[in-house]
């Protein structure tokens, strides 16, 4: 996969962009992107990872760095309302 774009790259301001895998870091890259970026970043993670990606994110992996808050913004800009999302463990 293609590396995270500079306009986006201010979000891993404590790593170094070009050590991210997009594969292998993607749940470290959505929950970043979810919580912290704006919507062209996310317009980006849509294009990256795709919608049934992201609605695989929000229910099979819990992130805790995303507030309760940002996860119920997503769940309506998502429109996933009647999806089951993961629950903290």
């Amino acid at each position: 996969m293609s590396a995270v774009p500079a306009s986006s790259r201010w979000i891993f301001w404590d790593v170094d962009p070009e050590g991210i895998d997009l594969e292998r870091d993607a749940n470290g890259v959505l929950a970043r992107v979810l919580e912290r970026g704006c919507l062209d970043d996310v317009a980006w993670l849509m294009k990256t990872y795709g919608l049934e990606r992201i609605h695989a994110f929000f229910r099979d992996v819990w992130a805790p760095e995303i507030s309760d808050r940002t996860r119920g913004f997503w769940r309506a800009f998502f429109e996933a309302e009647n999806e089951t999302w993961a629950a903290p463990p």
